[in-house]
């Protein structure tokens, strides 16, 4: 029986860089491989795609990561966990077992774990008076918009992938558990912890930890505020975790790879998507995270201790994806002499052409690229002349062709915008999927694994 679990960080989102995670796997002498793919939308955006086909509605990633990876993991004793599955886990199984039929692996044992999808049992909760009140805004009108709701995944526990890895899989493939889940039921599993008092604290020290490997290189100088001192970052280690079966553990990565690892870039990551830092609520348990005690221990390698929690709350996260009109928008560049005039000029000549195209709008917003985009109206003007401004607009109108006109309009800039108008491609107009979060009690939601073998 092992007293630490070696885990590595495979991906940080779908679109991740797959070379860290090869890099990782042949030489970090892991235990597990973790993969954490989804975002918020992201399940809104995959329920769509299973709507037209039911084969679909997975991360495209999960199968294409498992292929180059069974193969060394096969070779290392590595299992691999993710929640790459996303709106239809047992798709993934499917196309993940298919690959490893293609390399020749045979006893390969794909744990699919189901359960986080909510959608088609969306009206037996209202009908049964459970509120799904917006947590936000409280609002609780979630019946009169039903039928423009896509998607409702609760984010699930470790349970399923817990029962998967008892079951003998070798690889695990989840839907919306939490980001921390796919590092978190590999720790609980081996360590044999319990969702209750007794393990409340060392299952809040592997949520953690699970947080701080979550987006693989964020916390091995990714996003950092420090950017300008993080080495070669076009080649960065994603973390490795030591957890130790006292709830201590050592964050690091391999020895020269890019990046670096040290308490401040472990201290910026623990405040990512943080509100209240002594209660991060997760489906597995709520940890504090005033209580870690960290200092670093060698060159890229930091020890976290101490951790304390408490057990998982009552209630889940419930995220409703439903469809909210459509985005039209438009980009265009304008080069010196006078690149603000020709911008505000454009500006003015787009807002005559909405008018005159009867464009119905619920929002109209427009950005100087180069000037307010990200600072917005905090943003004071140049006093000198730019080489170059961008104007962005984008518009929100309830139906397609509406957004539309919002391309179209931009087009006609090309012949009555001001001389030297830059453009690309003009841009098609894209459906918008708004998110209603909500809470569910744990006790409607139940999961269920089964295995598939190649």
């Amino acid at each position: 029986m092992k007293d630490v679990i070696r885990l590595g960080a495979g991906s940080g989102f779908w679109g991740d860089a797959l070379d860290p995670a090869v890099e990782l796997m042949q030489k970090g002498e892991l235990d597990y491989m973790s993969f954490d793919f989804l975002a918020e939308l992201t399940m809104a955006l995959l329920q769509r795609q299973k709507l037209k086909d039911p084969e679909a509605g997975y991360v495209p990633d999960v199968v294409t990561y498992m292929q180059k990876l069974m193969p060394l993991a096969r070779e290392r004793g590595t299992k691999l966990v993710s929640n790459g599955g996303g709106a239809n886990p047992r798709a993934a199984g499917k196309r993940i077992v298919e690959a490893a039929r293609s390399l020749g692996l045979t006893g390969v044992k794909v744990g699919v774990v189901e359960g986080d999808d909510l959608l088609a049992r969306l009206d037996d909760l209202i009908a049964q008076g459970v509120s799904l009140a917006h947590l936000e805004t409280g609002e609780d009108k979630i019946a009169a918009m039903r039928n423009r709701i896509v998607s409702a995944n609760v984010y699930i526990d470790s349970s399923g992938i817990i029962e998967a890895l008892a079951q003998g899989a070798t690889v695990v493939v989840t839907g919306r558990t939490s980001d921390n889940g796919p590092y978190v039921g590999p720790i609980m599993y081996e360590f044999g912890w319990r969702h209750d008092a007794e393990h409340a604290d060392r299952i809040a020290a592997a949520i953690t930890l699970g947080h701080l490997a979550e987006c693989a290189a964020a916390v091995t100088g990714g996003m950092s505020s420090r950017w300008a001192e993080m080495p070669r970052m076009g080649q960065p280690g994603f973390p490795i975790i030591d957890f130790a079966r006292d709830g201590s553990a050592e964050i690091t990565k391999l020895p020269g790879t890019g990046g670096r690892v040290d308490q401040w870039t472990v201290k910026e990551h623990l405040l990512y998507e943080i509100g209240d830092p002594q209660n991060y609520l997760m489906p597995d348990g709520v940890p504090d995270f005033t209580t870690i005690q960290l200092r670093e221990t060698g060159p890229d390698r930091v020890r976290l201790s101490g951790i304390r929690g408490r057990t998982p709350p009552d209630k889940l996260k419930l995220l409703i994806g439903y469809s909210d009109g459509w985005i039209g928008e438009g980009m265009m560049f304008f080069p010196w002499p006078d690149a603000l005039g020709r911008a505000q000029k454009a500006k003015d000549t787009l807002l005559e052409r909405f008018e005159r195209l009867d464009l119905k709008a619920a929002a109209i917003h427009f950005d100087l690229v180069g000037v307010n985009m990200l600072h917005g109206p905090a943003a004071p003007m140049p006093d000198y002349e730019p080489n170059e401004v961008g104007l962005r607009v984008a518009v929100k109108t309830e139906t397609r062709d509406e957004a539309e006109k919002v391309r179209r309009a931009c087009s006609h800039l090309w012949i009555m915008g001001p001389g030297g108008t830059s453009f690309g491609t003009p841009m098609k107009p894209r459906p918008v999927i708004s998110c209603w979060p909500t809470l569910v009690p744990r006790s409607v939601v139940e999961q269920h694994v089964e295995i598939l073998e190649a």
